[in-house]
């Protein structure tokens, strides 16, 4: 739906019921997005987006943009800002016989429906999701909310990959929320708030899958 056309639609669809409501159109008005947000708050409406990639379940259903064939089934549930890295981290998932629960992609904000922190919550609770791998990047304070609720609630071990370490201040990197200012939304102060939590921090696709397997194996002792 183009952006002018996106709260009209997504307050019909919330009027007529549904639950579950993906909205993965760019680029609209944030006073349309805040309203949007609101409306689906007052409805009990997860809204994931705007901007996102959307959701995929591996081998049973996906609504987004995910190429299906990145993907497997499996039992790593995976959440992130951006759809090109949850593809690329899917994949290298998948080509190392590491299967996914879900895989979502919240978009690049800089406002949300869904969170990092509610996926983190859903994933906890979910008895198909064994592992929890949380793809964040420079911007805002979402990361860090997640990290104060896997501190204060998560037992499944959480792994992390940050991206944008090398980002300058102030630089965006195509995400409307990955800017950094000050000290805020910095790779440093998300990837202290996550290994505060006990959260297993790497920096690259590769370590990722390393840290997972050691995961797996001190499960199975």
């Amino acid at each position: 739906m183009p952006p002018a056309f996106a709260k009209d639609s997504c307050f019909e669809a919330i009027d007529a019921g549904i639950r579950l409501l993906v909205l993965t159109t760019e680029e609209i008005p944030l006073h349309d997005v805040v309203e949007i947000i609101e409306y689906a708050k007052n409805h009990d409406t997860i809204l994931v987006g705007p901007g996102c990639a959307g959701i995929i379940a591996p081998g049973i259903c996906k609504v987004g943009a995910h190429p299906v064939r990145f993907f497997k089934e499996g039992k790593v549930g995976v959440v992130s800002k951006s759809g090109a890295l949850s593809y690329e981290v899917g994949k290298t998932l998948s080509d190392n016989n590491i299967g996914q629960s879900i895989v979502v992609a919240i978009g690049g904000g800089p406002l949300w429906g869904f969170t990092q922190r509610d996926a983190v919550e859903m994933f906890e609770k979910d008895p198909e999701t064994d592992i929890i791998v949380l793809l964040g990047e420079i911007g805002g304070s979402s990361e860090e909310d997640a990290a104060a609720y896997i501190k204060a609630a998560v037992k499944k071990p959480v792994v992390s990959l940050i991206v944008g370490r090398n980002a300058p201040e102030g630089k965006s990197l195509g995400h409307a929320g990955a800017i950094v200012s000050g000290n805020t939304g910095t790779a440093g102060t998300k990837i202290k708030a996550l290994q505060d939590a006990g959260v297993i921090v790497t920096k690259s696709p590769v370590e990722l899958v390393d840290a997972i397997k050691k995961c797996r194996e001190e499960s199975r002792r």
